[in-house]
């Protein structure tokens, strides 16, 4: 079944098309396109019409364009526009307006995406559900996640994100919310904002893309809760708040982790209310819980809902952890928790909290007891008070149980200078140096958490330490 037809992508644009075409789905990249998608010729680092032939001699349906590019016969199937990301918002507000999905979006400083694949495992249950791609949450990330969505959804979880004032209100508008959640408030961005209350009220904007009898879903656990409650009733939405303040309404009262899962004791309404998640972390059982809070609002049945959020697992680089099988005969290891997509200093704390409370095994590496290694990059667009924020984590509860922290990056150093010396591990300028050092950073039984902003490149440590291994596995009970 078509998802898009020339004639309704002529109406959603306002464009002109040389061809009658159908496009089964809709595509920003020539290395991910598949034959029968609509290529959307986007300016970003590169000029999408540079791609155009190339997208339709791979079989795209048609081409989304404000010029006919060179080297693209006249009578190609093209959509003509005045404005590419325009039109890709046009199609966006069409693509939301034809369909009856229950509709969610979510915000905040840290769990985005980890709250927005949680969603999606616990409604595929209840319904046909979309959701944003990787972390598609931008100025063009939220339109073309909404021209993806199938006129039959009964479900959307779209995820909007920001790096500057006044970006998520209009996107939140876009998508015309039937929910919409924030995670949690904490530093990050800070370049482009004065104060953490300034990051607040920018994640609050985005009730003000709440449908009438919408519901604002938020942290409980904040300085700024008050101010994201205020907003929620001024924009008319229903409030509902989660987390481990005893005020919330959806209320977090034990989350037991060990190795392998978190098993989560909560209330709701006053109710009790249990479920498990197959990985190890409170900020997973936090996000958890806002997502259960997010699956009712949307009409989904809570019990199955806490049932379904145990088939979640965190994605490569958000958390996941596997084991690197070093030798199969020996049956020696290490696991590795691949945390290297991004970081502020709140998802860095959470990082810190399940690598501490992880268990390394003895007696099988070369110096018998399991360590607990940290290999931490830069956090980046911090603003003036990087080293501070930086240096702070040396104080983190429970750190003494790490046994070595590697430092990656200028903005690290500062952590390094006041790390206790027993628990300094190297500092190094760039994550290749790390990374050509691999083995060394590593014994069998060792439990290695590496974390870092994803300009700082520690995904190459990830990617060096997976080499080391005869092979990996998911940790059990991840998947």
């Amino acid at each position: 079944m078509a998802l898009w037809t020339s004639a309704d992508a002529v109406k959603a644009t306002g464009g002109r098309s040389t061809a009658v075409w159908e496009a089964l789905g809709v595509s920003i990249d020539t290395r991910t396109l598949q034959p029968g998608d609509l290529f959307v010729a986007l300016k970003d680092v590169r000029d999408g019409h540079d791609f155009v032939a190339a997208a339709l001699a791979k079989g795209a349906a048609a081409a989304l364009v404000s010029h006919v590019p060179e080297g693209v016969a006249e009578d190609a199937p093209l959509l003509v526009v005045p404005d590419v990301l325009k039109a890709l918002e046009g199609l966006g507000a069409f693509a939301r307006a034809r369909t009856k999905a229950r509709v969610v979006g979510i915000t905040g400083s840290a769990g985005k995406t980890s709250t927005k694949e949680m969603l999606r495992a616990i409604l595929s249950g209840q319904g046909k559900t979309h959701a944003a791609e990787a972390s598609y949450n931008n100025h063009w990330g939220v339109p073309l996640t909404l021209a993806r969505m199938p006129a039959d959804a009964d479900f959307a979880v779209i995820e909007i994100g920001m790096n500057h004032p006044g970006e998520i209100a209009p996107l939140a508008r876009l998508a015309k919310l039937d929910v919409a959640m924030v995670t949690t408030v904490a530093p990050a961005h800070l370049e482009a904002f004065e104060s953490v209350e300034g990051i607040a009220h920018e994640k609050a904007s985005i009730f003000e893309g709440l449908v009438p009898g919408g519901t604002a879903v938020f942290t409980a656990d904040v300085e700024w809760t008050p101010l994201l409650r205020a907003k929620a009733l001024s924009v008319g939405a229903a409030p509902v708040s989660f987390g481990q303040a005893k005020a919330a309404d959806w209320h977090l009262i034990e989350a037991r982790i060990n190795d392998e899962a978190t098993v989560c004791r909560a209330t709701r309404a006053g109710e009790p209310l249990l479920f498990k998640i197959a990985t190890p972390g409170r900020h997973f059982a936090l996000n958890a819980l806002g997502a259960l809070a997010v699956a009712e609002a949307l009409g989904a049945d809570p019990m199955i809902a806490a049932h379904d959020i145990g088939r979640w697992a965190p994605p490569a680089g958000r958390g996941q952890r596997e084991r690197i099988v070093l030798d199969i005969v020996e049956e020696t290891f290490f696991d590795l928790i691949d945390d290297a997509f991004n970081a502020n200093p709140a998802s860095m704390a959470a990082s810190l909290d399940v690598l501490i409370a992880a268990k390394p095994t003895d007696g099988i590496g070369r110096v018998g007891g399991g360590r607990r290694i940290a290999v931490l990059g830069d956090m980046l667009e911090l603003g003036p008070t990087e080293a501070q924020l930086h240096a702070a984590i040396a104080q983190h509860p429970g750190l003494a149980a790490v046994a070595v922290i590697h430092c990656v990056g200028p903005r690290m150093k500062a952590l390094h200078a006041v790390l206790p010396r027993g628990q300094r591990g190297e500092w190094v300028e760039t994550a290749a140096e790390l990374a050509a050092r691999a083995r060394g950073l590593i014994d069998a039984g060792d439990i290695l958490l590496v974390k870092g902003s994803k300009g700082s490149k520690v995904s190459l440590v990830v990617d060096a330490l997976r080499k080391m291994g005869q092979g990996t596995q998911p940790k059990e009970g991840t998947v």
